[in-house]
């Protein structure tokens, strides 16, 4: 895990504990009399979302809305922008005023996309992590209930920045559900559980936070005055990500196998549920699964684990990038120009033939052989000047958005 100190502003305790006895295992409290440095509950408050609700031109899907359990239509809050912005689908603050009145939560979607301080926070959580997250605000009105009681695929640590809102945890009915997992297939297990004492009954107030494993089933009420909460969504990679990489590779590799590309004997009836009594079908079943077992077995880790990687770059972005600041910057360099690799950029280096390819966040870029050594070295250093690099290279990586310029 990496220094930033993202993820002990959450949790309170040691990461090697939290690690060993938490992490996709049990809840964890965390109150702010605990960790009172953190300061999480100045990542976001109610003026802020107010003014993404009301002066930012907001979206859908940047916005649901939800009352009792039951998500609005996105044709109920929002109406077109006006002249010269008729899209659509633009927030209307009227209608939210009025739904907001009579209870409605207002869950602003991906604010590590629109609203800087939760983008940076994200970024360094997400380099702590290894896994990619998403943050999510909730504020509901007093009194009120957004969501009945579920579970989700996602591990979530809950960050309570207004009010006071109290959370109801019970255990999973699914330990560690994927995606393909989700609740509502199991509605009659969660409403059932949902009866049982709670294991954690806790009201969260602002600057507590609460770490929740996927499957783990909970919902949470609004105390006396509107709650705002983030939900800190971490989307984890896990052995069954794996599993499917080790198949797709495995498949692949048994086209090598003539048996395998061999038709299936003439006459044979796929149709039939008691195949294993058609001798000729059960003996090709048998010879594919020699064939793949064969191939698992012979699985480079890197063959697994590179497609992996390019998902991982994909689920997290860089550090954000000013274009006209950016070519400005690189209009003017000079020898002595410091230039430092663009943050959570996540590079790699790669030969592929004679070619060695500059893979990240930004894209991937081919490297001229004579540049090579001075791209090795500012990738690894993370740092160099631009006289170091060569004006054009430095240039060209900073229009790449592989490198900044330090001011």
């Amino acid at each position: 895990m990496s220094a930033t100190g993202a993820l002990d502003r959450l949790i309170g305790i040691p990461a090697e504990r939290f690690a060993a006895e938490n992490w996709g295992r049990t809840p964890l409290l965390t109150r702010t009399a605990d960790n009172e440095a953190a300061g999480l509950e100045r990542l976001f408050d109610n003026a802020a979302a107010d003014e993404l609700l009301s002066r930012r031109g907001l979206r859908t899907p940047f916005l649901r809305v939800a009352k009792n359990g039951t998500t609005f239509a996105a044709k109920e809050f929002t109406t077109p922008g006006g002249v010269g912005a008729e899209i659509g689908d633009q927030v209307n603050d009227t209608r939210l005023t009025e739904l907001f009145a009579d209870g409605a939560t207002l869950v602003l979607q991906a604010l590590h996309r629109t609203w800087e301080p939760i983008r940076a926070f994200a970024a360094e959580l997400a380099a702590d992590l290894g896994h990619p997250v998403q943050v999510n605000a909730y504020i509901t009105p007093a009194q009120s209930t957004g969501f009945s009681d579920h579970y989700d695929v996602h591990d979530v640590f809950v960050v309570q920045v207004a009010g006071t809102k109290t959370w109801r945890i019970r255990p999973p009915v699914l330990t560690a559900p994927l995606r393909s997992q989700p609740w509502d297939g199991r509605r009659e297990a969660v409403r059932a559980t949902a009866e049982e004492p709670a294991l954690i009954e806790a009201t969260l107030h602002p600057g507590d936070t609460l770490y929740l494993p996927r499957g783990f089933i909970h919902a949470a009420t609004a105390c006396g005055e509107v709650s705002t909460h983030l939900t800190i969504g971490v989307h984890t990679w896990t052995g069954h990500h794996l599993a499917e990489q080790l198949l797709a590779y495995a498949a692949e590799q048994a086209l090598d196998d003539p048996t395998v590309r061999a038709s299936l004997p003439l006459g044979i009836d796929l149709g039939r549920v008691d195949a294993a009594a058609d001798p000729a079908l059960t003996a090709a079943v048998e010879g594919a699964r020699a064939a793949l077992i064969r191939a698992l077995a012979q699985a480079p880790v890197e063959a697994v684990l590179a497609p992996l990687a390019a998902a991982h770059r994909r689920g997290t972005r860089p550090d954000p990038l000013g274009p006209i600041a950016a070519v400005a910057a690189a209009a003017t360099l000079t020898p002595s120009t410091r230039l430092e690799l663009r943050a959570h950029l996540a590079p790699t280096l790669a030969e592929r033939g004679e070619e060695l390819v500059l893979d990240s966040r930004a894209g991937s870029r081919v490297i001229d052989a004579e540049e090579a050594e001075a791209v090795r070295a500012f990738v690894t250093s993370g740092a160099a000047t631009a006289g170091a690099l060569g004006l054009d290279l430095a240039r060209r990586l900073v229009h790449a958005g592989v490198a900044e310029v330090v001011p």
